[in-house]
C-alpha cells in the first residue's frame, strides 16, 4: 500500500501522487511571531516536521517551505483589530520588526530542540511586499477585486467555488457575520487583501492605493506561489487556519492563476486544555520553553524536548490532544525506555564479538519495519508507528539480557532504531552523552527554583527578599530578565 493522506479537500483519505515523480513541494502556514512558542504550536509543527520527514523516507525530494509572519495578521484573525506583532510590541515598547525577530529567533530555538528539521524556506511576510501588491494588481484587473478608501478587498460573490474547503455557502458566512463589518466591503463575507494604513501605523508601505500593507491570507498565496509553483502538492497548517484562512488563498490564488492552487491539505488538530483549545486569546497556554524548564505552575517538573514530541506522537495529528501533566510525566517514561534501550544496544555493540546478523532477529526487524510503514502510510499514525518502537525496544532488552547477540545483529537493531525512530520519528538521537553528562541540565533546575522563589517573593511582596536572589544569581554569572510572560535567563 502506497502513502494515504487525509485531503480536507476531498474529505477522504487520497492515494498520494505528487505532480512530478520523485519530487514534493509542501507548504506549511507558519508561526505569527508576536510571543514564545507554545505546545499548540508544539503538535502543529512537529506533525508537518513527521510529513517531510517520511516522504524523504520514502525517497521524495521534498521542498518544504514554512513561512513567519511577522506583519498583516490582525487581531480578529479577519480584517478587523489591530495587527497582532503591532500590540504585542506596544505592550513591550519594542519596535515591531525588532519584537518579530526576537520571537522568530525564539521560535526556531524551540523547534529546533523538539528536533524538527529546519524548512527548506521561511520566507518573511514582510520580505514579500511586491509581490504581494503585484498578485493584488492581477485580481483587481481580472475582475475579482475592488479598491475602497485606500484598501483593497477580495469579492467572494465572483468566485463560484468560495466555501470549497470548509464546506460552507457565502449564506452561512453572511448569518454568521460580525454586526460591526466595515462599511467599505460590498459582502460582509469579502476579505481584505490591503489595509490602509493610518498616519500613525509603524508596520506600512507604499502601493498604487496608498500607504497600507497586506492580508495575512495573501501573504501565504504570494509565498508559496513564489517558491513552489501555482500549484503546491502540499499545503498544511492548523484545523483553525481552515476557514477563514485557508478558504481565502484557494480563492484569491485560483482567481489568479486560473490553476488548481494545492492538490492535498492537510489540518493538524488543536492541543486542548480542560477541553478548551490551547492558546494565547484565551491565556490558557503553556510556553515550550516554560515546558522544557518546569516552570508553569500546571507543570510538576521539566520535561526533555523529545518527551514533548512523544507527546505528540502518541496522538494521531488529524485528532485533538488534550494537555495534562500525567500525559506529560508518561511520554517522559516512554521516551526515557527508548533512549535506554537505544544506549545499552550501542554500548554492547562496542564489546560483542563479531558476526552475521541472526537470521531469526533479521525477519523479525523486517516484519517490524513492515508494520511501521504501514502505519506510516495511512495518514501517517504515528501511535501505531511508535508502538512499533516500543516492540523494536522489546526486542532489544532480550537480546541484550541473552548476552549472545553478535555485532551484526546489534548493529542491525540499531540501525532500524536510527532508522524509524530516529530518521523518521525523530525520537531516537544520533549520540547520547555519556552517563554524568547530566550537570548541565542539573544546573538550568536549581538556576528555575531560585527563578521561582524570586517570583513567589515577589508575588507576596518580599521585595528585599527578591533583590537579594537575583543579585546572589548575578554574583554566579546568571542575569534574569523579566517578561510580560515570565522570567528568563542567561549567562553573563
Amino acid at each position: 500500500m502506497g502513502l494515504k493522506l487525509h485531503n480536507s479537500l476531498t474529505r477522504n483519505k487520497d492515494e498520494f501522487e505528487p505532480m512530478e515523480a520523485g519530487r514534493v513541494g509542501m507548504y506549511v502556514c507558519g508561526p505569527t511571531v508576536y510571543g514564545h512558542a507554545h505546545l499548540g504550536h508544539a503538535k502543529s509543527y512537529v506533525s508537518f516536521d513527521i510529513l517531510a520527514r517520511y516522504l524523504r523516507y520514502l525517497g521524495y525530494s521534498v521542498i518544504y517551505v514554512q513561512n513567519i509572519t511577522d506583519v498583516g495578521h490582525l487581531t480578529d484573525d479577519a480584517d478587523e483589530g489591530e495587527d497582532k506583532i503591532v500590540e504585542a510590541a506596544k505592550k513591550e515598547k519594542k519596535h515591531p520588526m525588532a519584537l518579530a525577530e526576537y520571537y522568530t529567533r525564539s521560535f526556531f530555538e524551540d523547534m529546533d530542540k523538539l528536533n524538527c528539521v529546519r524548512p527548506d524556506i521561511s520566507p518573511r511576510a514582510s520580505g514579500h511586499i511586491t509581490e504581494q501588491i503585484e498578485l493584488v494588481k492581477t485580481l483587481l484587473q481580472k475582475g475579482y477585486a475592488y479598491e475602497v478608501n485606500g484598501s483593497v478587498y477580495f469579492e467572494v460573490a465572483k468566485f463560484a467555488e468560495y466555501g470549497k474547503l470548509s464546506g460552507r455557502s457565502i449564506d452561512q458566512m453572511q448569518a454568521g457575520a460580525r454586526v460591526d463589518v466595515s462599511p467599505d466591503k460590498k459582502n460582509p463575507a469579502d476579505f481584505a487583501l490591503w489595509k490602509k494604513a493610518e498616519p500613525n501605523h509603524i508596520m506600512q508601505w507604499p502601493s498604487p492605493w496608498g500607504m497600507g500593507y497586506p492580508g495575512w491570507h495573501l501573504e501565504c498565496s504570494v509565498m508559496s506561489m513564489k517558491y513552489l509553483g501555482k500549484t503546491i502538492d502540499i499545503h498544511g497548517g492548523g484545523l483553525e487556519n481552515q476557514f477563514p484562512h485557508h478558504e481565502c488563498e484557494i480563492a484569491q490564488s485560483e482567481a489568479a492563476n486560473g490553476v488548481q492552487f494545492v492538490r492535498y491539505w492537510l489540518h493538524n488538530n488543536m492541543v486542548t486544555v480542560d477541553g478548551q483549545k490551547m492558546g494565547k486569546s484565551l491565556n490558557n497556554f503553556i510556553t515550550l520553553k516554560q515546558a522544557f524548564s518546569g516552570t508553569h505552575e500546571r507543570l510538576t517538573r521539566n520535561y526533555d524536548p523529545l518527551a514533548i514530541r512523544q507527546l505528540i506522537l502518541n496522538s494521531h495529528y488529524r485528532s485533538p490532544l488534550d494537555f495534562s501533566d500525567a500525559a506529560l510525566f508518561a511520554a517522559q517514561s516512554g521516551y526515557e525506555k527508548i533512549s535506554e534501550a537505544v544506549k545499552a544496544v550501542r554500548k554492547s555493540l562496542r564489546q560483542a564479538s563479531k558476526g552475521e546478523p541472526d537470521e531469526k532477529i533479521a525477519d523479525d526487524l523486517t516484519h517490524l519495519t513492515e508494520r511501521f510503514q504501514a502505519a506510516m502510510n495511512d495518514d501517517l499514525n504515528t501511535s501505531v508507528a511508535l508502538s512499533v518502537i516500543f516492540d523494536l525496544v522489546r526486542l532489544a532488552n532480550n537480546l541484550l539480557e541473552d548476552g549472545n547477540a553478535t555485532s551484526g545483529t546489534l548493529d542491525a537493531v540499531d540501525n532500524l532504531f536510527r532508522e524509524l525512530g530516529g530518521d523518521v520519528l525523530g525520537v531516537v538521537k544520533d549520540e547520547y552523552e555519556e552517563s554524568g553528562a547530566g550537570d548541565e541540565a542539573r544546573i538550568d533546575r536549581v538556576i528555575q527554583i531560585l527563578i521561582e522563589q524570586r517570583a513567589e517573593a515577589r508575588k507576596n511582596k518580599y521585595f528585599a527578599k527578591a533583590d537579594e536572589l537575583r543579585d546572589k544569581l548575578e554574583e554566579a554569572g546568571v542575569v534574569l530578565e523579566d517578561k510580560p510572560d515570565g522570567t528568563s535567563w542567561r549567562w553573563k
